[in-house]
């Protein structure tokens, strides 16, 4: 059973959002929270797996609570799910520096919804295809790539990094580069440790923010 806990500070979109996550067998809404000061709370004593946080909220908002809540170890296993309405380039690299794991627009489908749940939770691909090239855009308006901090990298975990980057899962990172998934999620774990990054997201952000890949190529830089 996937646990989460819900953070808006609008009680409908709540209910809403318990409404249709609750219709799936595989997850529960354990707790609620309508500011961004009271959803820290919620999040320390309940320890759910996801959470789904909103951006604007009175008394603080969603990046800086997703950032308490990453950066609280005795929370290492929540994953962070920023909703907005604001399908801004800065939005969503906020959330993404912030530790999020994944960023979606109010207006998701349904199961759309559930599956993001589900793939935050497992960890496997965490951005979505539209959301990793909104960040490829502003992080290519950003400061000057710093290539040197890739510098710890193997020739292989830059290609990884690369495909990281494109927002391909493990599986379809093994297709490409000719390895097993199992092999591609070592490497991943590798890029992880070496980058000091939390997960995939902050990955996808380091592989545009550093130069590595940019809008448009389809291969690493040199």
């Amino acid at each position: 059973m996937i646990r989460v806990v819900l953070v808006d500070d609008q009680h409908l979109i709540r209910a809403g959002l318990r409404a249709l996550l609750e219709r799936a067998d595989d997850i529960a809404v354990v707790g609620e929270a309508g500011d961004a000061a009271s959803g820290v709370e919620v999040i320390t004593r309940e320890r759910p797996d996801v959470v789904l946080m909103d951006i604007r909220m009175p008394g603080g908002d969603g990046i800086e609570a997703t950032r308490r809540v990453v950066a609280d170890p005795n929370l290492h296993q929540v994953q962070v799910i920023v909703l907005t309405t604001f399908d801004t380039d800065e939005h969503i690299l906020d959330a993404v520096r912030a530790g999020a794991a994944g960023f979606l627009l109010k207006d998701t489908s349904p199961d759309g919804m559930r599956e993001a749940v589900r793939i935050v939770a497992r960890g496997d691909a965490l951005l979505s295809p539209t959301v990793t090239r909104r960040v490829m855009r502003a992080a290519a308006v950003g400061p000057v790539p710093r290539s040197g901090a890739l510098d710890v990298l193997t020739d292989r975990e830059r290609e990884v990094l690369a495909k990281v980057g494109e927002g391909q899962s493990n599986a379809e990172i093994g297709q490409s580069l000719h390895m097993s998934p199992a092999t591609a999620r070592t490497h991943v774990g590798r890029l992880l440790s070496k980058l000091g990054a939390r997960d995939r997201a902050q990955l996808v952000a380091i592989a545009y923010e550093t130069g590595l890949i940019t809008p448009g190529s389809t291969r690493p830089n040199t």
